[in-house]
């Protein structure tokens, strides 16, 4: 997988009463990882959106290998699989120094303001490809 990912520390408020992460929060870590690795590509999402362009999840397949507690520091590993005509598929992990404890694979549609489905934008292709 690249390179590219972001660490996080696991707060209290992240797990659940056995003292592992909540497994919905990893949604929102992968959620991070994807605005991030786009930021480091210099797309930011927020102008995205003011142009009429919208990406939100429209699938997602995740398998939960092994869980995070309270104080651990993560890495949410990011890249893109592939880009269709209107959709751009994300390969993730989650790691725990060099264990696996999650992957996941997204895919983002990309939308107008009226949440039709329209073609990725080439400038944002060539950047992310």
């Amino acid at each position: 997988m690249e390179e590219f990912f972001i660490e996080k520390k696991i707060y209290y408020h992240d797990t659940d009463c056995g003292g592992v992460v909540y497994y919905a929060n990893y949604l929102k870590y992968l959620e991070e990882g994807r605005a991030e690795f786009c930021a480091s590509k210099g797309i930011k999402l927020s102008g995205c959106r003011e142009k009429g362009i919208e990406f939100p999840v429209v699938h997602l397949e995740i398998d939960y290998k092994a869980p995070a507690r309270y104080a651990d520091i993560i890495k949410v590993f990011t890249r893109v699989d592939k880009i269709g005509g209107s959709s751009i598929h994300f390969l993730q992990e989650i790691k725990k120094d060099t264990f696996t404890l999650v992957k996941a694979k997204t895919v983002w549609a990309c939308i107008n303001k009226d949440f039709k489905i329209q073609p990725v934008p080439e400038e944002i292709k060539k950047i992310l490809l």
